[in-house]
């Protein structure tokens, strides 16, 4: 018999027998199968499923977001222009998940190179949502979070998020995701779309199976300069300690009825008071900063992807076509990134080219950065006085996807107002889910400070308990 919780099976997961595990890996590819025949969540599935080490994960199936590199297995980034690109090497957090025991089951629908919030930007297929099919599951990491709420066998994902990827698809499927501080968790093998707010992290049925994932693929790398030399948190051994006395922090702003659906807030508002059954405080505080929150981010990340992006010209990396010695440098390149390249992805190409160009970087990237510091600023006033900051983790529920396919490119960027601030600025968050609109999942974001992932899990483990969300 097959556990359906992570927690319950680590409780029998290390004296399993050989025909066991096969029994569970054989489950796993069965499922995962059915799973993307129906929800259309993978780009690529593992053929070769196998557990090379016995640790903590020993038979737990983790699907893989598609821009994150396996050995051996087909990583696209959701892109044409990676359409057959086979890693010769695996990514940090790829080894750690082996080492601990786990396989990979597949390598999960998302928007190419991250550019979207509903995962409608993937030039394979569009994921469809578990609680209703005709709807979004959020971006980038939509597949991620299908295949973690239709899943009835061990499984966790691995995420990426740049300006709140994990947030959203776990709002919107009912998941929990936890986003790290960046730098916790080595970016060493990510394909990169900015490399300032890259991030890697997790998604699971609750928030201990998001949390087991991130205690094993957290840690210093040496490969990867932005990763961060700290003591390793168990996150499992502090979840369960209670919150009394914790002090936490609700920004007006983010419950505006003019950016954020009346009916999200209010269930955010009403989940508030479980807070204070847990013998946490809360207090209403402003954050004005936060308004310019979603322009600076979106100059700085699109300014970052072109530059990343300029890698893919046809010769060293990606696409390839027979050259023609009648081309220029240019006109092949131009060849290669039209067939290549989707809508979204040249759009953001050409607006960050833009804000790079001479004479406009001093008027709209590095005043973007400037405004990051000052939004740092802003956190760091909260988090002084303040143990965590909650908000909505998106501003309404989520879309149909013909809704979402008609949406004008500002719109979509609007979707973002509840995560840009935290992804923006580095600072750690989870989304749980806590309640429903429409019968549809809402997800409440709690944001901690710098390397805080402790304190912001703990407080989710709590909520979730006295929560009843299902």
């Amino acid at each position: 018999m097959i556990l359906l919780t992570i927690e319950s099976f680590l409780e029998r997961n290390q004296n399993l027998k050989r025909e066991e595990l096969d029994d569970i890996i054989a489950r796993a590819k069965e499922r995962s199968l059915l799973i993307d025949k129906e929800y259309d969540a993978f780009i690529t599935l593992n053929d070769n499923l196998a557990v090379e080490s016995k640790g903590i994960l020993y038979g737990v199936a983790i699907s893989v977001k598609d821009n994150i590199c396996t050995k051996g297995l087909r990583t696209t980034a959701g892109s044409r222009i990676l359409e057959s690109y086979i890693p010769p090497f695996d990514a940090t957090v790829i080894e750690k998940v082996k080492r601990a025991g786990g396989f990979i089951i597949g390598k999960t629908a998302m928007d190419e190179f991250g550019f979207g919030s509903f995962s409608i930007n993937c030039a394979y297929k569009i994921p469809k949502n578990p609680n209703d099919k005709e709807r979004v599951t959020g971006g980038s990491s939509g597949g991620a979070a299908a295949v973690t709420k239709a899943a009835d066998f061990p499984h966790i994902a691995i995420a990426q998020s740049t300006g709140g990827s994990i947030t959203a698809p776990a709002a919107f499927t009912g998941t929990v995701g936890i986003t790290p501080t960046y730098g916790r968790v080595s970016r060493y093998g990510l394909i990169d779309y900015s490399n300032s707010m890259d991030k890697i992290g997790t998604i699971g049925k609750d928030v201990f199976d998001a949390a087991l994932l991130l205690q094993i693929i957290q840690g210093y790398d040496p490969r990867d300069s932005t990763s961060i030399k700290l003591n390793e948190e168990s996150y499992i051994d502090s979840m369960n300690k209670e919150i009394k006395g914790f002090k936490i922090a609700i920004p007006k702003e983010y419950y505006d009825y003019n950016y954020v659906d009346k009916r999200v807030a209010d269930k955010i508002m009403d989940s508030l008071s479980k807070l204070e059954e847990l013998g946490a405080s809360f207090d209403i505080i402003s954050m004005p900063m936060y308004k310019y929150a979603i322009s600076a981010y979106y100059i700085v990340a699109i300014s970052e992807a072109s530059t990343n992006l300029a890698r893919y010209s046809g010769l060293r990396y990606g696409l390839q076509k027979q050259l023609d010695s009648s081309l220029t440098f240019d006109e092949y390149a131009s060849i290669i990134r039209e067939q290549g390249f989707g809508e979204e992805a040249k759009r953001r190409i050409i607006l960050g080219t833009f804000a790079r160009m001479s004479g406009y970087r001093d008027a709209f990237y590095l005043k973007a950065l400037k405004i990051r510091k000052l939004l740092i600023d802003d956190y760091k006033r909260v988090f002084s006085r303040y143990d965590a900051i909650i908000t909505p983790s998106m501003p309404v529920i989520a879309p149909k996807i013909k809704d979402a396919l008609s949406m004008e490119p500002l719109k979509v960027y609007g979707m973002d107002i509840m995560t840009v601030g935290p992804n923006f600025t580095g600072m750690p968050t989870i989304s749980i889910p806590v309640a429903r609109v429409e019968g549809m999942p809402i997800g409440m974001q709690i944001v901690g400070d710098h390397f805080n992932e402790a304190k912001i899990i703990r407080i989710a483990r709590n909520l979730e308990k006295v929560l009843n969300y299902e």
